[in-house]
């Protein structure tokens, strides 16, 4: 309970000094762009993300805020990656939670390490990301992701990597808050879709030209 308190409290935090929201805005059609490769503070869990993420976003950012004192950063949004698809039983998911680190960090504080093995940094590589903004609760996402999926198709690109969130905006500090107001940020790594090469089998037809001869009795 006090790791899930933390959790909510920090993101809290990061609500209330946040980038504005506008800035987001031309997102809410699906966008394709180059991200850069961003250095991650990582806690991965198995099971129910309603159980997990207390844990994994009270770790990432206590040591945030160790590293913090340390290290020029500002607080950016906090992230996940779901590599099982949305059909997997609950208990069986993988959640990846990220929390971008400046480039200067090496190495996770001992006492944080201690107190959370799971931690470990990252760099996450993009390159080119489809990416849409969803307004509103993460239970009514799939109606997005679906835009998304279709316009990567209709745009000659297929996805190359787990579905990712970043967490603009969500739960408040003293309860989930209004889920309709939620900003999320949707992304997948996507590559150039390779022509489709149809191979043909040609049939080669040999006429074979047989002597006449007509065999019989002469007479």
């Amino acid at each position: 309970m006090k790791k899930t308190l933390l959790a909510i409290l920090s993101l809290s935090l990061f609500i209330s000094c946040s980038k504005k929201f506008t800035e987001y805005e031309h997102l809410l059609e699906p966008h394709i762009s180059e991200k850069a490769p961003q250095k991650m503070l990582v806690y991965e869990a198995v099971g129910n993300p309603n159980e997990t993420v207390g844990n994994a976003f009270g770790a990432l950012f206590s040591t945030f805020f160790k590293l913090k004192k340390d290290h020029d950063m500002d607080m950016a949004a906090p992230l996940a990656r779901w590599p099982k698809g949305p059909d997997t039983p609950m208990e069986e998911w993988i959640g990846i939670y990220a929390m971008p680190v400046a480039e200067t960090v090496e190495a996770i504080p001992e006492k944080a390490a201690e107190e959370h093995p799971a931690l470990k940094l990252e760099t996450w590589k993009y390159g080119l990301v489809a990416e849409i903004l969803h307004k509103g609760s993460y239970a009514s996402e799939k109606p997005t992701v679906d835009k998304l999926h279709k316009f990567i198709t209709e745009s000659g690109y297929e996805i190359s990597g787990y579905h990712e969130e970043e967490y603009l905006k969500g739960p408040g500090m003293f309860g989930p808050g209004n889920p309709d107001k939620y900003y999320t940020i949707i992304r997948y790594p996507v590559a150039k879709m390779k022509p489709q090469v149809i191979e043909s089998n040609t049939v080669k037809t040999e006429v074979i030209e047989a002597d006449s001869t007509v065999t019989g009795d002469v007479e």
